[in-house]
């Protein structure tokens, strides 16, 4: 189930020729700054990319929050519950934020 999500979130929409509404709009954010109205947008396209994509498990919370050594990384951190078994699990998923700044 955790590569399942994995790669919903790691694929960027359009990424698929037989599929371009596949995956997570997190990808349009590459250069976004790390506040929080960038982080609730994220937050946004990852709860509903799951639920389209992923019909075996229920998002119960998606928090996404600053990697406290890195200030380009957000940790998006996915709770669920798959519903055939009703077990919980998490994930966390690390994003990359204003690459190649020029720094």
């Amino acid at each position: 189930m955790q590569e399942a999500i994995w790669i919903i979130l790691g694929t960027a929409r359009g990424e698929r020729q037989m599929l371009p509404t596949f995956g997570c709009g997190i990808h349009d954010m590459v250069f976004a700054p790390n506040s929080p109205a960038t982080q609730g947008n994220i937050q946004h396209l990852v709860k509903d990319a799951l639920t389209q994509w992923e019909p075996r498990i229920d998002v119960l919370d998606v928090n996404v929050s600053s990697a406290p050594d890195e200030e380009n990384t957000m940790l998006i951190r996915v709770d669920y519950r798959i519903r055939s078994n009703n077990a919980f699990g998490n994930l966390v998923y690390p994003f990359y934020i204003t690459e190649g700044s020029g720094d």
